[in-house]
C-alpha cells in the first residue's frame, strides 16, 4: 500500500489478537491529504483471520501504538467492511486525531473552502 502520498505514523510492531497469535504488523498509514474523516491504514505482514477488523484486542493495540507515537484522543473503530483486506485493517478516526494527523504532515482539504 505504499505510495508517495502516504504518512508513514508507525513502522513494524507486533500485536495480539483475541485468540492470543502474535502478529506482525508492517506499518500503520494514512495518506497526506483529505476531506476531515481520516482513514488509517494497517498493513500486516501475513494474512488476517476473516473479520480481524472487528477484533477488539487487535484494534485496542493497534489504538495504544498510536498512542505511543502521540496520538492523544479518544477510541476508534473500523471503516466501512468494503475497505478491509486480507492483509490490512482500515480504521476511522474521529475529528480528535486531526490534530495528530497534522503534526505529522497530513493537510485537511476541507480547511481550503473555510471562510
Amino acid at each position: 500500500m505504499t505510495t508517495d502520498s502516504d504518512i508513514e505514523l508507525s513502522g513494524p510492531f507486533q500485536a495480539k489478537d483475541s485468540n492470543g497469535r502474535t502478529l506482525d504488523v508492517k506499518a500503520i498509514r494514512i495518506f497526506d491529504e483529505g476531506y476531515g474523516i481520516i482513514d488509517v491504514y494497517v498493513e500486516f505482514a501475513a494474512r488476517l483471520d476473516p473479520g480481524a477488523y472487528k477484533d477488539a484486542v487487535l484494534v485496542r493495540q493497534i489504538i495504544d501504538r498510536l498512542r505511543s507515537v502521540g496520538y492523544k484522543g479518544p477510541d476508534f473503530g473500523h471503516s466501512d467492511p468494503g475497505l478491509q483486506e486480507s492483509r490490512l485493517i482500515v480504521l476511522e478516526a474521529p475529528e480528535e486525531f486531526a490534530v495528530f494527523a497534522k503534526s505529522r504532515g497530513w493537510k485537511n482539504l476541507a480547511e481550503d473552502f473555510d471562510d
